[in-house]
């Protein structure tokens, strides 16, 4: 019987093949052969910039890295070797006069607002940069996030394509090292960099491998709660986790909509996302 952390290996060669596929396939039945990216200097987005020059060629691919004055300078820095390593156009801009006047005008101690502040007018830029570059928005969550909630929504969470959503977090560190991203972007802390000293884990308040472990458990074996905590996890943890993911069920939705007539978007009318191409 498989541990709980061997129930999250995959073959990374594989996982690597179907995602320069996939961002080929679905951005070229699109009539266009161009991707945009932000590019952070985290795992995810080192990712997702690196599957793209793989898969569109690195001159069809504009990283765009977009700091707050309060952003670490280490994450230029490793989004640096990211766009070094790939080779891909890109474009720094500064986002800090774009937010300050809101956030200055926010309570104290209101960090989550301010953080999605930033994560709102980096989607501005990128998706202004998506139109003079004639190129889609390709995402970067990751399955735990998406699950979980923890992500802006119309922030980081929109794009026109995700190649990693169906990955959890500790799957994209096999799949980082299988590609070989540089080992400053692999080795760092998982962090959106929104305020000094912030990362993922703390404020999650736990590991991204555990809760890779119990998500697994329950999303894609289909667990019971008494048969996560029978595996081993505490209840707490287990009821606080279904929690999250009940809560943020909106996020991983289009909005929806007042049923009124006899054909309504998202209910009775319904086409694949490629119906037509």
């Amino acid at each position: 019987m498989k541990t709980l952390s061997e129930n999250l290996q995959i073959d990374p060669a594989v996982a690597h093949r179907i995602l320069v596929e996939f961002i080929h396939d679905e951005i070229c039945r699109t009539g266009l052969s161009r991707a945009v990216i932000a590019l952070s200097g985290g795992i995810d987005s080192a990712l997702s910039c690196a599957l793209a020059a793989e898969a569109l060629g690195p001159q069809n691919v504009l990283a765009i890295c977009m700091p707050y004055a309060t952003s670490t300078p280490a994450s230029l820095a490793d989004a640096r070797l990211v766009i070094q390593q790939t080779g891909v156009q890109s474009e720094t801009f500064e986002i800090t006069e774009m937010v300050k006047p809101l956030i200055d005008g926010l309570p104290p101690n209101q960090q989550k607002r301010a953080g999605n502040a930033m994560a709102r007018a980096r989607m501005i830029v990128l998706y202004d940069r998506s139109a003079g570059f004639n190129g889609l928005v390709v995402g970067t969550g990751n399955k735990t996030e998406l699950l979980l909630g923890y992500t802006t929504l119309f922030g980081d969470s929109a794009s026109a394509i995700n190649p990693l959503g169906d990955l959890y977090k500790t799957q994209l560190r096999q799949l980082a090292r299988h590609m070989q991203l540089p080992a400053p972007v692999q080795q760092k802390a998982p962090s959106a960099d929104l305020w000094i000293g912030q990362t993922d884990e703390t404020e999650l308040g736990f590991t991204y491998e555990r809760v890779d472990q119990l998500l697994y458990l329950l999303v894609d074996q289909r667990y019971q709660p008494d048969e996560c905590i029978t595996a081993g996890f505490e209840p707490e943890f287990v009821r606080q986790v279904i929690e999250q993911i009940r809560r943020n069920q909106f996020k991983r939705m289009l909005p929806t909509i007042a049923k009124l007539s006899n054909r309504t978007i998202g209910y009775d009318f319904l086409y694949l996302r490629d119906w037509g191409t």
